[in-house]
């Protein structure tokens, strides 16, 4: 019966009945593509996992991330303009976010106000950097990418974000305080109609900058190319989405009197790990949306794991050390795992595991700018090598020493031998010198 259903389901959301309707019903199969594909992927859990796992990092790095901004902040003298952000973000909570706000905000005064030692200054470091390093993973899983940022880029970009982000969002708050105090804009208020204007819009700034933080945040965060249009529609929905489940929540919160009989002082915990767990979800299916958008070609099929043939993964691993060689030889070019994603048009959790192996093999090398190079001289890289990579390597040990029957063998060995004839002795530069010449 459920199997009947969810075929049904997925003939009115796949199927032409829609899209046979004009303009209207393209326009609602399109919305019921991304509808479908968002559910699936919610109820396959690990969008909600990723989320409960990044509600307990962030009770472990609030203080950190807030004592680093506080620091730098206050060296600009802006410091005190934190605060407001802290109740506006826990403002769903009611008076209890108001409460939590002062008590984060006590402790991280005091935080400051001490002596820390090397060892207590660098956990702090390590604790926060280690926040954006589980946002990156968690957006690197939606994106589906294999290969996280180097060790180097991550200390480097993950402080510049930490430090400046909150300048920037201090600046821009500023900016907008600025305007209202303007003459003008206060004449403009004064005005019946345009004051209307002026007041709504001053309400949906708020909400217009978690936007913009969330579409920032899809664009740097994962560790591949995303076009600013996939990451705006993503930021725009995932902030709406967040502004709507803080009114209901809000509502919740101030309607649900009997959790403090049932939970007494706990209340103010659990309250508080549901919304960060529902703002972490929000964010995630974000992203979700903005990868769906830039490659709807998975919005049927999801996220299914690649089942690669021996022939695909032995294109694969020569086209890569291919595309590798050829960057090598051309001074002004660099190459990358995504740009080999892209020039392929393969997901890079399918071609990650073969540039392993083929790192693992000796046959390539990536360096801190996770640029790709031959790992050695082109000209001793045989082309039955990097077949080998991907034909014999990669067995997990669990079969040793199987007892073949003779026949099968014997097949087996002619097989090999077919292969090792049509490679011979050709190596990577005799490729890539019959492609220069063509």
């Amino acid at each position: 019966m459920f199997d009947e259903l969810q075929a049904k389901i997925e003939q009115l959301v796949w199927g032409s009945v829609l899209q046979s309707k004009g303009v209207p019903g393209r326009i609602a199969a399109k919305v019921l593509h991304y509808l479908y594909a968002l559910v699936r992927d919610i109820l396959a859990g690990q969008l909600t996992l990723r989320a409960m796992s990044l509600v307990y990092t962030t009770l472990l790095s609030v203080v950190p991330l807030i004592a680093m901004s506080f620091s730098v902040l206050k060296g600009l003298g802006v410091h005190n303009d934190l605060k407001p952000l802290l109740y506006q973000g826990l403002a769903p909570l009611g008076e209890q976010g108001r409460e939590i706000t002062d008590e984060v905000i006590n402790l991280v005064d005091n935080v400051r106000g001490g002596l820390l030692g090397s060892v207590s200054l660098a956990f702090f470091v390590f604790t926060a950097i280690s926040m954006v390093q589980k946002v990156e993973e968690s957006f690197n899983f939606v994106w589906h990418v294999g290969q996280p940022r180097s060790i180097a880029r991550r200390f480097s970009e993950y402080l510049v974000v930490l430090l400046v982000g909150p300048v920037v969002v201090v600046i821009a708050l500023g900016m907008i305080a600025s305007v209202r105090n303007n003459d003008i804009v206060q004449m403009l208020l004064a005005h019946e109609a345009l004051g209307t204007v002026f007041v709504a819009a001053g309400k949906v700034t708020p909400y217009l900058l978690v936007a913009g933080v969330f579409t920032f945040l899809y664009m740097f965060v994962p560790n591949t190319k995303v076009s600013f249009k996939s990451a705006l529609i993503g930021g725009a929905v995932g902030g709406c989405m967040w502004a709507a489940i803080g009114v209901i929540f809000t509502t919740f919160v101030v309607y649900a009197g009997t959790r403090q009989l049932i939970y007494s002082g706990f209340a103010v915990v659990i309250t508080t790990l549901i919304w960060l767990y529902l703002s972490w979800l929000v964010l995630l299916i974000g992203a979700q949306l903005a990868f769906y958008h830039q490659r709807p070609a998975f919005l049927r099929i999801g996220r299914r794991e690649p089942s690669l043939s021996n022939s695909m993964r032995e294109c694969l691993a020569l086209n890569t050390m291919y595309l590798v060689g050829q960057a090598f030889r051309d001074k002004d070019k660099k190459i990358t795992l995504d740009k080999i994603c892209t020039q392929l048009k393969v997901p890079s959790i399918a071609l990650v595991p073969i540039a392993n192996r083929l790192e693992n093999g000796g046959l390539l090398l990536v360096t801190e700018k996770e640029e790709l190079l031959p790992g050695r001289e082109v000209s001793r890289i045989q082309i039955a090598e990097i077949l080998d990579v991907v034909r014999q390597q990669g067995d997990t040990g669990s079969y040793r020493g199987p007892s073949w029957t003779p026949d099968v063998e014997s097949i087996g060995e002619q097989l090999e031998k077919a292969v090792g004839d049509v490679a011979g002795n050709q190596t990577l530069s005799d490729l890539l010198d019959r492609a220069e010449k063509d």
